[in-house]
């Protein structure tokens, strides 16, 4: 099997990808989802002059005086007259600013004696938040390709957006394979273990806005696995475990069953090498992962992470930060080594590498914060040399 360098498979395998077409989902329903088009102001944010403190509104002329205090304008309802000179009309804040008003005095600054009120010198614009400072009519407020969150949500409403935009979620279909995977609460045998590794990958690819169907486990057989693999209905299929190319790693085999025409046969990564990615005859894609869960999980996030950003027409590229090593590193080999590894958010980033990093530990990476990048052949690194890290969103 040729071995390709992780960016190279990686772009093969993007190169596969086709964004979805788009569908309208209420605001309410958009946390997750990817703007297929911008959102684009409807009128300006605050629409008119608005008040940032609870005050007076004044012109800025008649400060220092006294003034007449001739109505009231608060949220929701402005004051419909005029500031003439020698006036003053109590506001609240988020108020509109009457007309002919240039100024607003904070309360805790002025004297109120009945209908009257003393008011201290003032500038031009003082606690006045113009029309517009927020944005304006026309502007685009969010780009297409953008991740819907809450903060993005309260903006889209802000301009008035009831619906959204948003790629269809692309589907996943998902098992594991081997006679050694048993699914809870199922007892397993003597020589088995509990899957795990297709609990994760469904709660990943549900977090990177994917619609996932999970099927059972998969025996060590060729006629059972095409049928799982013909059953599996997505715009791609998912499979964990007998990516290689041993005598009961039937995965490759029998997509070849149905077609597969590969486009990465394996990749230069550690933990991660059998992984496989290519395209069924009927045109659904199919990204193999190898069974260990450490290098199932490790190239779910370099390969099946960025493949389903694309297919939502968001930005498939890895969001790497440097940060300094807290110990020293070894020389790498011939092959990207990708370590389970902690940062700490301190005077800096800092990453410390889990010294055993066996492709089989799950807790290793329960306890893992972050993706630790050497590159190949990458030199040894002391303590406090630049290394590359991709965070693992933990709560």
């Amino acid at each position: 099997m040729k071995l390709l360098p992780v960016a190279e498979a990686r772009a093969r395998m993007l190169a596969e990808v086709v964004p979805l077409p788009s569908e309208r989902v209420a605001i309410a329903d958009s946390i997750g989802r990817v703007l297929a088009q911008p959102v684009v102001a409807r009128r300006d944010q605050p629409p008119f002059a608005a008040s940032a403190m609870d005050g007076y509104a004044i012109r800025l002329a008649d400060a220092p005086g006294r003034l007449t205090v001739v109505g009231e304008s608060a949220a929701g309802h402005g004051f419909e007259g005029v500031v003439a000179p020698g006036q003053a009309v109590r506001i609240f804040t988020g108020a509109a600013v009457p007309a002919g008003a240039d100024a607003v005095v904070i309360q805790e600054d002025v004297t109120r004696e009945g209908e009257f009120v003393t008011v201290p010198a003032a500038k031009l614009g003082q606690n006045v938040r113009p029309a517009g400072g927020d944005f304006t009519a026309g502007q685009t407020l969010l780009d297409a390709g953008l991740r819907i969150d809450p903060w993005r949500l309260s903006l889209a409403a802000a301009a008035g957006a009831a619906d959204l935009p948003v790629a269809r979620r692309p589907r996943v279909a998902l098992f594991s394979t081997g006679e050694e995977i048993v699914e809870a609460p199922a007892e397993p045998g003597p020589f088995q273990i509990y899957d795990s590794g297709s609990r994760t990958l469904a709660a990943l690819a549900g977090g990177w806005g994917a619609e996932v169907s999970r099927a059972r486990p998969v025996r060590d057989d060729l006629e059972a696995t095409v049928q799982a693999l013909r059953a599996a209905e997505g715009d791609l299929v998912v499979t964990i475990g007998g990516a290689s190319v041993g005598d009961h790693d039937l995965v490759r085999t029998a997509g070849q069953a149905l077609g597969l025409q590969l486009r990465v046969s394996s990749v230069a990564i550690r933990p991660g090498k059998p992984t496989f990615f290519g395209v069924l005859a009927d045109g659904r894609r199919m990204l193999g992962l190898p069974g260990n869960p450490a290098s199932a999980l490790v190239c779910a996030e370099l390969f099946l992470r960025p493949i389903l950003a694309a297919f939502q027409g968001a930005d498939p590229a890895l969001p790497m930060l440097s940060a300094r090593a807290e110990a020293p590193l070894a020389a790498n080999g011939p092959r990207e080594h990708w370590m389970r590894a902690q940062v700490s958010f301190g005077d800096g980033l800092t990453a410390r590498a889990y010294k055993d990093q066996d492709s089989s530990l799950v807790s290793v990476f329960a306890m893992a914060n972050a993706l630790l990048r050497r590159a190949p052949n990458a030199p040894a690194v002391e303590a406090g040399g630049s290394v590359e890290v991709l965070l693992l969103p933990r709560a």
